[in-house]
């Protein structure tokens, strides 16, 4: 079995994205990150089944992988807790991103399968503002 690519850790509600990036050739994480407000507009004009949320979310998580080497899943559970770019990571806490995950777990009833540590929070808002900083 071969090495997942960086769509396939999305869910099956991602199918119709998954498959107009597959049919398009845009798998490249650098292609996905560097998409437009314009471009997404365009693909949900070709491919009406694409949603712009999930199309907005892919690029962010990869926007996430990319530039703050956050996994696809962590990226995801960012979303969730409402953190949505760089900027907003940057300008969180780590207390604040902590309580935002529990908020998310106990409302959910679900442990996150991702072992995410204070040290690991701090990480992220550290390299998520030397990025906003290069901007």
């Amino acid at each position: 079995m071969g090495s997942k690519t960086f769509l396939d850790y999305f869910p099956t509600n991602f199918r119709h994205e998954k498959s107009f990036f597959l049919k398009n050739n845009l798998v490249d994480l650098e292609k996905l990150s560097n998409l437009s407000e314009f471009d997404l507009n365009e693909i949900q004009k070709k491919s009406p089944l694409c949603t712009l949320n999930n199309l907005k979310k892919i690029r962010a998580i990869a926007i996430f992988k990319k530039e703050v080497e956050i996994s696809p899943p962590e990226a995801n559970l960012l979303l969730h807790c409402g953190i949505g770019s760089i900027k907003s990571l940057s300008l969180s806490t780590p207390y604040e991103l902590e309580a935002k995950i529990g908020r998310l777990e106990r409302s959910l009833r679900v442990k996150t399968e991702s072992e995410i540590t204070f040290a690991l929070l701090k990480q992220w808002i550290k390299r998520a503002k030397q990025v906003y900083k290069s901007y």
